[in-house]
């Protein structure tokens, strides 16, 4: 079979933009020339890791930081274009927006569980319990309308909750501008190597004052349409992993007065994929088995996802201190179909037919909602305090059903289906945190935290199969967890600060699935970080460097376990995860910022997990020792008012594992690198630009998942997803 090149359509565009920017430089002139100190100095960034509007540098949290013009510039349009771009971020990506899972600092879920809590503004998405698919499903953003993207390191369970074991992410949004009438819009069109279409993006936003100074609405919509590029050799299909994403927003914002701001947003998002980016190798050699971009699944392993979000925020300055009130509602709808065939096929000859395909559909629907209250002290020279109550509630309706199919793709007859399966679940939880900071004069302050939370879940196993007994159980979980925090802060110097951090997280537990000898429920994990880090300015501002060193231990882990087949969860020992991250941003010049980051993981179990086959010192899943990056950005003037930028990057991930080392379902997985480049040419009102995704078109895989027979247990095939290859676009922006 040939694959079918998208250079043809790449190649004239891409030709046509070198040449404009080639010859926009020949004819550059040299940029006014300020003061350095002034030219060079890098802009505060303003985060909300500890509910306050902080500047990071004076944060004792480790924190990375990507900006609504950095993601434009990257073309990022899913978190796996840019995590590498941020120390001990981890996606472990399945290649589809949405499917995957994010780690951090090792902590990777062993379990159903999620260990990254993921925000939006000031509201959590994503479920708290087993039976949401919450470790396979993150949210993932088309970033048109996004202010910036945040990372926590962690654990933050104190002032963000269930779940933040390796800590947080939070994607910040554009507020409406009470002012200015503005309106943008813009398109790209980008070719995936070995696809036989182009990609299209098309994005538009406006912005209107209502009553000028006091109430003002935004809106913005967004579609991309991705090529696929690998090839089906069983059934014949080409370019069968191509997905579209749509994301729309509306966002109201009044200004009731100098005191009171309220903000209300809705969010539409929707993926929609025709088959997951998998690839199949052989088991033994962990080569392609067919050929590099090639797929040997019966039926169609698609994805869709679909998020409907509602949000209002309430700040009211109350003159004491500062009011918050954060309400959330969500929907998230989830669907997808995996071929079973290689593990389940064999089945059917207990029953005297032969080997069959086996399409196992997973629908699920969560209904989740949140509140929040915060009071929050005035900045004070001597004593800070916040207090805060927080309550979630939520429905997830998760269907599962396995199908009987002859090769034929005809269902057998008394076979099908071979298993069904609802497991409807609720889970509730209260909780109150608070936070105080005593400052002991301006160079030394200490501050602490508390939070008591309590979760209560349901759940109901209805099931019906041919190879296990059905059931119809209930299930419930109650349980108490405390979380605190601790750090003391030295300012050594007017720019530079020195910090020491002891913190908690938690994962919820909650009733496990029914199988015989398995426990009715499993409890929650928590983890203990202790960390030192460093963070200052220097040269005027022109550099910025940061540091941490931590060492987390974890205890009482969820992990899932497999019987005949089917998946529970128990909890299984100890681990350990130690290590460095650290980032440098530097203006040499003005115009060029060149920025470094790079993080060192220890993350390996410390005792026996049997019921997984860990041993002690097993590395944990998709944990790379080493990873990091560095990017380069040099921005200088043009004829006229045009201004010319030409940036890049090169991220590195190192070796990594699927899962604990001595398990029987291992993967090894090599480590990589990737080369971004990205350059523009803009003036107030129109910006083009090029962008190209793995200049090299290194070949990678970024996860792997064995398939093993349901019979003998033994593996007989692997589906892996590879780094994207190599991608080359143009686009262009315009305001009005």
């Amino acid at each position: 079979m040939t694959k079918r090149s998208a250079n043809r359509f790449e190649i004239p565009t891409i030709a046509s933009v070198l040449a404009l920017l080639s010859s926009c430089a020949f004819a550059a002139e040299p940029a006014d020339k300020p003061a350095e100190s002034e030219a060079n100095a890098l802009a505060p960034i303003i985060v909300t890791a500890q509910k306050r509007s902080e500047n990071v540098q004076v944060v004792p949290i480790s924190i990375s930081v990507l900006g609504s013009e950095r993601l434009e510039q990257m073309h990022a349009t899913q978190l796996a274009d840019y995590a590498n771009y941020m120390p001990g971020l981890q996606v472990i990506s399945s290649g589809t927006p949405g499917a995957g899972t994010v780690a951090m600092r090792g902590i990777s879920p062993l379990g159903a569980n999620s260990t990254v809590s993921t925000y939006i503004d000031e509201t959590p998405l994503g479920s708290s319990s087993f039976y949401a698919h919450a470790s396979g499903n993150i949210l993932d953003l088309l970033p048109y309308d996004v202010e910036s993207f945040q990372a926590f390191r962690g654990p933050q369970g104190t002032l963000w909750g269930a779940g933040a074991l390796g800590g947080v992410i939070q994607y910040t949004t554009r507020k409406p501008d009470l002012d200015e009438t503005s309106l943008r819009a813009g398109m790209d069109m980008f070719g995936v190597d070995g696809a036989g279409n182009v990609g299209v993006t098309a994005r538009a936003q406006i912005n209107l004052p209502l009553v000028p100074g006091q109430l003002a609405l935004s809106a913005s919509a967004a579609r991309q349409d991705t090529p696929g590029y690998i090839d089906n050799v069983r059934r014949g299909g080409n370019d069968q992993n191509g997905y579209s994403q749509t994301a729309g927003r509306v966002a109201l914002r009044w200004k009731a007065s100098d005191d009171l701001d309220i903000a209300l947003s809705a969010i539409k998002q929707k993926v929609d994929a025709d088959n997951d980016s998998n690839v199949a190798l052989d088991p033994v050699t962990l080569r392609p088995l067919y050929g590099k971009w090639r797929n040997d699944n019966y039926v169609a392993e698609s994805n869709r996802r679909d998020l409907d979000y509602l949000s209002a925020t309430v700040n009211w300055d109350a003159g004491f201190a500062d009011f918050v009130s954060a309400t959330s509602y969500s929907r998230t709808s989830f669907s997808s179909v995996v071929d079973g065939s290689k593990s389940y096929g064999m089945l059917f000859g207990l029953f005297g037919q032969p080997p069959g395909v086996v399409p196992f559909q997973a629908d699920l629907r969560l209904y989740k909602t949140t509140q929040e209250f915060r009071l929050t002290s005035k900045p004070d020279d001597r004593f800070e305090w916040l207090v805060g109550t927080f309550y979630t509630n939520e429905t997830s309706r998760n269907y599962q059903v396995a199908g009987a199919l002859n090769t034929d793709l005809v269902p057998v007859a008394g076979l099908d289906p071979l298993f069904v399966a609802q497991l409807p679940s609720s889970y509730k939880e209260y909780a109150l945190f608070g936070n105080v900071t005593w400052k002991f004069g301006e160079k030394f302050d200490i501050a602490a935290g508390l939070r008591w939370a309590r979760n209560e879940q349901e759940f109901r196993q209805v099931s019906t199969s041919l190879v296990l007994p059905s059931t119809d159980r209930l299930g419930s979980s109650a349980e108490n967890v405390r979380t605190w925090s601790i750090g003391p802060r030295w300012r050594i110097g007017a720019d530079t600060m020195l910090y020491a951090r002891v913190a908690t997280g938690y994962q919820p537990g909650g009733p496990n699935v029914v199988l015989p000898g398995i426990p009715p429920t499993v409890a929650a994990d928590t983890l203990t970080n202790y960390e030192a880090g460093v963070k200052t300015d220097l040269f005027d501002h022109r550099l910025t460097l940061d540091a941490a060193v931590y060492n987390i231990d974890w205890r009482k882990i969820q992990v899932t376990a497999t019987q005949a087949g089917f998946s529970y969860t128990v909890n299984g020992g100890k681990a350990n995860s130690r290590g460095f991250e650290g980032s440098a941003v530097y203006s040499p010049v003005a115009g060029l910022r060149l920025g470094f980051a790079a993080a060192y993981t220890d993350a390996t179990l410390s005792e026996n997990v049997p019921s997984i086959g860990g041993l002690d010192g097993d590395r944990l899943p998709y944990a790379p020792k080493w990873s990091g990056s560095a990017t380069a950005d040099y921005t200088f003037a043009l004829n006229g008012s045009w201004t010319a930028r030409i940036g890049g990057g090169v991220r590195y991930v190192g070796e990594r594992v699927t899962t604990v080392t001595h398990s029987p379902l291992a993967l090894p997985l090599g480590a990589y690198e990737a080369v971004d480049l990205n350059a523009d040419i803009a003036n107030d009102r129109w910006t083009v630009r090029l962008f190209v995704k793995n200049l090299t078109n290194k070949g990678a895989y970024l996860s792997a998942t064995p398939l093993t027979s349901a019979l003998t247990g033994a593996i007989v095939d692997v589906r892996a997803t590879p780094l994207q290859p190599r991608v080359i676009g143009v686009g262009f922006d315009v305001k009005l």
